[in-house]
C-alpha cells in the first residue's frame, strides 16, 4: 500500500493508539501490554500435551504478548492444563488466544465456546471465528461471553473451618479418643452434647472441636478490571529517546500495568496465509463492515494486512504464517517475513508457530523473532513521521 494511501494507525504507537476510545478493554490492554513489553510476537502453541503447552509458555513467555493455543490437539486437556497456563500467563504478562475458528450457528457455537471437556470461556481471553455462517456468529459468541463475565463478577464461596482441626490434638491421645468417621450409632449427638458440657478436663484431655461454616456471596460492580492509567512517557510514541527511558524499569511498568481485564473479544477470521483459499475480497469486507458494528466485541482480525480504512478504524490485525525467510511448507502454508507483514502489511502482531516450536532453542529463537517483529515495528513508524 503506496504511504499516501496509509490509515493513521499505521503510524501511530501502539501507545498511542490504546489511549483512542473505540477500543474494548481488552483491546486496550493489548495495546498497553504490547507497548510496555515491547513485543508484538504471538507464538502458535501446536503441541499435544500439556506438559508440552506449558513447557512452550515457560520457554517463549518471556518474549512474546499472546500465546496461540489449539486446545483440541491436545491429548490430556483438563483442569491442569488450565490452572497451569493461567499461571505462566500471570505470570509472564501475555494473553491465550484460542484459535478454535467459530463457525456453527449460534445455539451450536455457545456449546461450544462455554461447555465440554475445553469450556474455552473460563480460560482464553481471545477467540477467533470465520464469518461465513452470518453476523450471528458474532452476537452469539458475545452472549455466551457477557453471561460469562456475569457469572464471575457474582461469585458464591463457602469456607469450612475446624479449630482444631479433625486429628489427634494432644500427642498423647488413645485411639479410642479419636473421632471416628465411619461411627454411625445413633447416640453421637446425644454424646457430643454431654461431652461439650462438661469441663475439659473431664473429657479425657479433648480440646473442644468449633466447626465454622461461612457463606460469602460478592458481587461486583464492574464487568471488567480497573485499567490503569498510562504513564504520560507512554503515550508520546516510541522514538529510540523515549525507549531509553522507558527501559530504566520494565518490571516496574508491567507491575503497574496489572492484571488482564476479566473480558473477552473476537477476533474474525478475515484473511488465510494458505494457498489457493478461497476467503474473497467479498467476504474479508463482510468481516471489516459486521466488525465495526461490535466494536464492543471483536477487537480485530486474523489477516494479511491492516484492515482499518475508515477514519475511526483501529481494529488489531494479527497474521500468521510469519518466519524468518519466506517460502512454502509443500501443504500450502506460505510464509511472509515479520519486516513485509509488519512493516509493509501494516500487521501489528505476528504469530509464529513452527520458526519457534522446532528451533533448537525456543527461548533465543523468540527472543529474535521478537527484535526483528520490533524493528519492522519501529521502521514503520518512523517512515510515517517523515511523511507527516
Amino acid at each position: 500500500m503506496p504511504p499516501a494511501q496509509r490509515h493513521p494507525t499505521w503510524h501511530q504507537s501502539y501507545a498511542e493508539r490504546s489511549e483512542q476510545a473505540n477500543l474494548s478493554p481488552l483491546a486496550t490492554y493489548l495495546l498497553r501490554l504490547i507497548h510496555v513489553k515491547r513485543t508484538n510476537l504471538c507464538v502458535s502453541a501446536d503441541v499435544n500435551t500439556t506438559t508440552e503447552l506449558l513447557q512452550v509458555a515457560e520457554d517463549v513467555g518471556d518474549h512474546i504478548c499472546v500465546l496461540k493455543t489449539h486446545a483440541d490437539i491436545i491429548d490430556d486437556f483438563g483442569d491442569k492444563t488450565i490452572r497451569g497456563l493461567n499461571e505462566i500467563a500471570r505470570r509472564k504478562k501475555f494473553l491465550v488466544f484460542e484459535d478454535r475458528k467459530f463457525g456453527d450457528i449460534g445455539s451450536t457455537l455457545q456449546q461450544q465456546y462455554t461447555r465440554g471437556p475445553l469450556a474455552i470461556v473460563r480460560w482464553a481471553s481471545i477467540v477467533n471465528a470465520a464469518l461465513f455462517p452470518g453476523p450471528a456468529v458474532i452476537t452469539a459468541l458475545a452472549e455466551a461471553a457477557q453471561k460469562a463475565i456475569t457469572a464471575h463478577n457474582t461469585s458464591v464461596q463457602t469456607d469450612i473451618s475446624a479449630s482444631p482441626a479433625v486429628s489427634v490434638v494432644d500427642s498423647g491421645r488413645d485411639d479410642d479418643d479419636s473421632v471416628d468417621a465411619d461411627d454411625d450409632g445413633d447416640d453421637d449427638d446425644n454424646d457430643r452434647e454431654v461431652r461439650e458440657d462438661q469441663p475439659h478436663d473431664e473429657r479425657k484431655g479433648r480440646k473442644q472441636s468449633v466447626v465454622s461454616v461461612s457463606t460469602t456471596i460478592s458481587t461486583k460492580t464492574e464487568a471488567i478490571s480497573p485499567q490503569p492509567r498510562l504513564k504520560p512517557t507512554l503515550s508520546r510514541g516510541s522514538t529510540e529517546e523515549e525507549d531509553e527511558e522507558e527501559d530504566d524499569d520494565p518490571e516496574a511498568q508491567l507491575a503497574e500495568l496489572g492484571p488482564p481485564p476479566y473480558f473477552r473479544s473476537l477476533l474474525l477470521l478475515a484473511q488465510m496465509s494458505s494457498a489457493d483459499n478461497l476467503f474473497t475480497a467479498e467476504y474479508t469486507q463482510q468481516c471489516v463492515h459486521h466488525a465495526r458494528k461490535n466494536k464492543d466485541f471483536v477487537m480485530g482480525f486474523i489477516a494479511q494486512q491492516s484492515l482499518n480504512a475508515e477514519k475511526d478504524d483501529n481494529f488489531i490485525t494479527m497474521t500468521p504464517g510469519v518466519q524468518l525467510s519466506a517460502g512454502g511448507d509443500g501443504l500450502g502454508q506460505q510464509y511472509n517475513t515479520p519486516r513485509k507483514v509488519i512493516g509493509d502489511g501494516g500487521s501489528d502482531i505476528i504469530i509464529v508457530g513452527r520458526g519457534i516450536l522446532k528451533a533448537e532453542d525456543r527461548r533465543r529463537a523468540a527472543l529474535e523473532y521478537r527484535k526483528q517483529g520490533w524493528v519492522a515495528y519501529e521502521e514503520r513508524l518512523r517512515s510515517g513521521r517523515k511523511k507527516r
